[in-house]
């Protein structure tokens, strides 16, 4: 398991774009994190007034940052790297996600390179499929000064 504090450790990201709270369970080819969806979140101010839903772009963006987690976690120099999105592909969205869900993501590296990778994630909310995506992405070397 690994906590918010882990978490913010691996990865670049900071509120309020920071989408997984907490680790459940991670091996080197698979994570399993936790998303818990809150109605004080700045993007329910405006989608949608009076119905809030979580954009699926951000359900996305949640798995590929659980992805990074798995993947940034065994990289040595990490604080030196980021990991930008290259692909998505076969995306589906199967329910809205609204305040109050929790969202359990699960992403499974299908191909790994020293630079790039493809991983498969699902995002389930009470054991329900609300979204899955394969993504694509690349490690590239931080800019210097920017840390």
């Amino acid at each position: 398991m690994i906590d918010i504090q882990g978490i913010l450790d691996i990865l670049p990201h900071r509120y309020p774009f920071l989408l997984i709270d907490r680790v459940l369970e991670i091996n080197e080819q698979s994570i399993v994190a936790l998303k818990n969806v809150t109605f004080n979140e700045p993007q329910f101010e405006g989608h949608f007034p009076g119905v809030p839903v979580m954009p699926g772009v951000l359900v996305v963006e949640a798995m590929a940052q659980a992805g990074g987690v798995l993947l940034l976690r065994q990289v040595p120099d990490r604080r030196n790297k980021l990991i930008y999105f290259t692909g998505i592909d076969n995306c589906k969205f199967r329910r809205p996600v609204t305040p109050g869900d929790q969202i359990v993501i699960e992403v499974v590296v299908k191909r790994r390179r020293e630079r790039f990778a493809h991983v498969h994630g699902v995002a389930r909310v009470s054991g329900e499929l609300v979204a899955e995506a394969d993504l694509a992405c690349a490690m590239v070397d931080r800019p210097q000064g920017e840390v």
